[in-house]
């Protein structure tokens, strides 16, 4: 039983505050939640982020097999009101995928998914699929450049030790949090041996296994988790086949067949490198983007140009820059467990160079509206047409607009948010308007598009609203104007496109 701090949890979502309890006790909760559900197998899901909480509904509504789920989460100011939502009826999660409220509504009438913050749980698991942050903590410079960074495992390990202190000695443990390549077989696996070890259980049959997840938030929500590619691995072979049974249970395996690997470094080294590749493509563009407005050229032209040949297709365009959990920090995490996990000398050099050159393009992109603006941006009216890392998602989490935010904040710009998919952005603290019809009867000096919404794009409405504002500076971040669209708003407005040196001048 864990005492914690009183304080208060507020849903972002219906603005309610949750008190916060002093105890972890709800195992007559817990109880209460299985008898209604004898005979099934139990699944655990720890963390109640933007993975876990739709890895839990698509356990619960299973394609072969019929679970009683529990979300699991720490009782703080973050997570608790996540927690109180689940079981009230109102789904912690904003998603424009339909099959979010079709899964939550189904979960509910079955009576099979249930959050609590006791680790009590985990005694009841039959499977813990843990999906909690593991986050990189970078030090920067005055300029924004990253200085150093640190991947501290503590938290994760607690994380772990709670499973390994409650749970069955039988239990299978399925990781999919992103972790540096060696954590399953180097950390996971000996801590919960060690922790069994101690409650004088055996470690025989504990199953240990990593398949990590490519949840991309947005319109195929649902359908990134049971309609995708899995990658899966195993501590050993026991292990591994635990791992594969599961997953044919919630995954559409015969239309996306599993990728059975012969080690969870394998599984791990996959995902940072999938990423890291992302990534790296992103920061290659950047360079070239500022060299297309040096020659006064349109680097959209280019790349499209570029994209008609086949083996080209995924060179990426100019942006504000990197954002959400996975490509702001994954390349890190493979350079920590080359340098920390495997004994090497030498960090992943040019994946270390992608981040820090991500990390600078919302810093990039105000020195160049700065430029372009001549004029000071102290008391400017400047509207943000997404905040967002990611068009039509509703995700915030390490958004490269709230860098781009943090330098108008610091020139003394008055700014103004528009989201179609944000109500709150939960690292700023801050509430952000939907109604863009509302927002644009007000004038503005400069109106930025850094999301790529789809609201955005070739919307005739929008067109006309701009077209009727008085001059101002339109400044598209992303490449989401037309040509014509540009032509037409030219007529009365500066407009500037990043990466459009063309239009320079």
């Amino acid at each position: 039983m864990e005492t914690i701090l009183k304080t208060v949890s507020r849903s972002p979502i219906t603005n309610k505050d949750y008190p916060i309890p002093a105890t972890v006790n709800d195992q007559a909760g817990i109880d209460q939640f299985l008898s209604v559900h004898p005979g099934k197998k139990v699944v655990v899901v720890q963390g109640m982020g933007f993975v876990g909480s739709v890895m839990g509904l698509v356990v619960a509504n299973a394609i072969t097999e019929e679970y009683a789920v529990i979300g699991i989460d720490l009782p703080t100011p973050a997570s608790w009101w996540k927690i109180c939502s689940i079981n009230e009826g109102v789904f912690p999660v904003l998603a424009s995928d339909p099959k979010i409220s079709e899964y939550y509504a189904k979960s509910r009438e079955k009576k099979n998914y249930y959050a609590t913050c006791d680790p009590y749980a985990y005694s009841k698991a039959d499977v813990v699929i843990v999906d909690i942050n593991l986050d990189v903590k970078k030090q920067t410079g005055p300029g924004h450049e990253l200085l150093d960074y640190t991947v501290d495992l503590t938290p994760f390990k607690k994380a772990v030790e709670s499973i390994g202190n409650n749970c069955r000695q039988d239990v299978l443990v399925l990781v999919e949090t992103t972790v540096p390549p060696g954590t399953t077989e180097k950390v996971v696996k000996p801590l919960l041996q060690e922790c069994l070890q101690k409650r004088g259980l055996p470690v025989d049959q504990l199953k240990v296994g990593h398949s990590y997840e490519r949840v991309m938030p947005g319109p195929k929500y649902i359908d990134s988790i049971q309609n995708f590619y899995r990658v899966f691995a195993g501590t050993d072979a026991m292990s591994t086949e635990a791992v594969e049974k599961f997953l044919r249970t919630v995954i559409r395996t015969d239309e996306f067949p599993l990728t059975r690997l012969g080690h969870t470094n394998a599984t791990e080294m996959a995902k940072v490198l999938e990423n890291s590749f992302r990534a790296m493509n992103i920061a290659f563009m950047v360079e070239w983007s500022r060299f297309a407005e040096e020659a006064s050229v349109d680097i959209y032209e280019v790349v499209n140009a570029i994209r008609m040949r086949p083996t080209h297709k995924n060179i990426m365009l100019p942006g504000l820059g990197v954002g959400g959990y996975c490509l702001t920090k994954d390349p890190l995490l493979a350079s920590w467990a080359r340098m920390n996990l495997f004994n090497s000398n030498d960090p992943l050099l040019q994946s270390e160079k992608g981040v820090r050159i991500n990390d600078k393009m919302p810093l990039y992109a105000f020195e160049y509206l700065q430029s372009q603006y001549k004029d000071s941006l102290s008391g400017k009216k400047v509207l943000l047409l997404g905040v967002s890392y990611l068009n039509d998602v509703g995700d915030t989490r390490y958004t490269p607009v709230e860098g781009f935010y943090n330098q108008l904040q610091e020139a003394g710009a008055e700014i103004s948010l528009h989201d179609p998919h944000v109500l709150y952005w939960e690292e700023k603290d801050t509430w952000v308007t939907q109604d863009l019809n509302k927002l644009l009867e007000q004038d503005y000096d400069i109106i930025t598009i850094t999301t790529g919404h789809k609201e955005y794009r070739s919307n005739p409405a929008l067109m006309a609203k701009l077209q009727e504002k008085t001059p101002a500076v339109i400044y598209d971040t992303i490449g989401v104007l037309t040509n014509e669209e540009i032509k037409t708003l030219s007529d009365k407005h500066m407009v500037r496109v990043l990466g459009r040196g063309d239009l320079q001048g």
